[in-house]
């Protein structure tokens, strides 16, 4: 098995530097920039939610804002064509999930480096990833 190029790439982005970091590698490693995928995942509102209770926000919209977001950014890194998703839920189930839908041969993200308690109220995306993955998956550490 060689680890490089591979076939098809995903890479989950939240906007931070070190998400767009994991892009540019991830972009190094697809055999194609049309193998590429991007996928950025949403938190699930909650009913009590002011926006939801309110009626001024939906998945929708929140949907077209994610990905007007996400062309922009792909737009400033001159990431070529890629292809691009939007997922609800838990970030670490969903990309995972996502990788195995397509499938994936590889999956590059970042490890925030988050340490302590931290750590412990907001989990870890990353280590989800990991265990969960159905193919290699790459972190790249600050």
């Amino acid at each position: 098995m060689t680890w490089l190029p591979r076939q098809t790439v995903v890479v989950p982005i939240d906007f931070s530097d070190e998400s767009l970091a994991a892009l540019a590698t991830a972009r190094e490693l697809a055999r194609d920039s049309s193998r590429l995928h991007v996928i950025h995942v949403l938190p699930v509102l909650e009913p009590a939610e002011p926006g939801i209770i309110w009626q001024t926000i939906d998945d929708g919209s929140r949907c077209r804002h994610a990905e007007a977001a996400m062309q922009k950014v792909l737009g400033q890194c001159q990431a070529g064509e890629v292809e691009t998703a939007i997922r609800f839920g838990d970030p670490g189930h969903e990309i995972a999930h996502y990788a195995k839908e397509i499938p994936a041969d590889l999956i590059v993200l970042p490890s925030h480096g988050r340490r302590g308690l931290t750590r412990l109220l907001l989990g870890s995306v990353t280590d989800r990833v990991v265990h969960l993955a159905h193919c290699p998956v790459l972190v790249l550490k600050q």
